[in-house]
């Protein structure tokens, strides 16, 4: 009996083209899932990008699937080291968005719709890798969720409170600086001016935005997770101070100029200037918390 004993050189050949040819099927796999994925979702995505371009407190989300991108990118050292492992609950996920899908196009649900796509994309993911690979991509994946509109029923059920929240902060600080003003309600009553807090100045729409960029300012300038964390909460207080702040500020020029020169340049420059104090604000806790707290770890990029 002859035994055919392979040569070294011939046995790593073979183990290059076994790996090639997993590689290059996990690539098919990758494109004829995306395919579908992309086909499936035909009818969802194009109104998705019309609210990013006609509504101006969305427009981040054209910035969200870049970031995202990033992030899986930053992360491609990590994955590489990563066993696949594909599992079959995935499936389970998967179909779990599926039935999100179909509900919300039964009810005509954009949200439902939107939030069905993030959903999909997990199951696919813990399907085709498994829960390790799923579990280092879970950040870029949940940060998608900063591309998805609110839906209608949390904007009417939070906008009026944020109304009179934001006129008692500006009523607030516009007393603080010795100007006669008191208010009833989201109307704020001026000498020669009244001013009324509307929904598009109640902060709810830009508040998305804003916890989107304290997300990503946080990502990138801390390295400690309770760095991040304090400030991703802090997003929230953060978006209503500035907002407030935009307020003061229309009040201060509605009593000494009157209201045309509020509603001029100053009102549609005024959404900018949400981002700039809000941004001011995220560096000046930045720079508290990295001298109340230094990193004394190595930074980590895995989470």
């Amino acid at each position: 009996m002859v035994t055919i004993i392979e040569k070294p050189t011939e046995q790593v050949d073979k183990r290059l083209r076994d790996t090639q040819s997993n590689r290059w099927w996990h690539v098919v796999q990758c494109s004829l899932v995306a395919g579908a994925w992309l086909y499936l979702y035909a009818s969802v995505l194009p109104p998705l990008v019309s609210d990013w371009l006609e509504d101006s407190n969305y427009s981040h989300g054209f910035l969200v699937p870049l970031l995202s991108t990033y992030f899986i990118w930053e992360r491609r050292r990590v994955l590489s080291g990563i066993r696949l492992q594909p599992s079959w609950w995935g499936i389970v996920l998967l179909l779990i968005g599926l039935c999100l899908l179909f509900i919300g196009n039964i009810g005509a649900e954009l949200f439902l719709m939107r939030f069905s796509m993030i959903v999909v994309i997990t199951g696919i993911i813990w399907y085709l890798f498994g829960f390790s690979y799923m579990q280092t991509l879970l950040f870029p994946i949940i940060f998608l969720l900063f591309m998805i509109p609110l839906p209608a029923i949390i904007l009417n059920t939070i906008t009026f409170p944020l109304q009179l929240l934001a006129a008692k902060l500006s009523t607030f600080s516009l007393q603080m600086i010795g100007l006669p003003v008191y208010r009833e309600g989201n109307i704020i009553f001026l000498p020669h001016a009244t001013l009324e807090v509307v929904e598009a100045c109640s902060g709810i729409r830009s508040l998305v935005s804003l916890t989107a960029l304290t997300v990503v300012f946080a990502y990138v300038t801390q390295h400690h997770i309770c760095k991040r964390g304090t400030l991703m909460v802090s997003a929230v207080p953060i978006a209503l101070a500035a907002n407030a702040f935009r307020i003061w500020g229309t009040g201060v020029l509605a009593y000494l100029y009157g209201t045309k020169v509020a509603e001029g340049f100053y009102h549609v420059f005024a959404g900018w200037l949400v981002f700039v104090v809000a941004f001011i604000l995220l560096l000046v806790e930045g720079l508290i918390l990295s001298l109340i707290w230094p990193t004394a770890t190595k930074p980590e990029r895995t989470t």
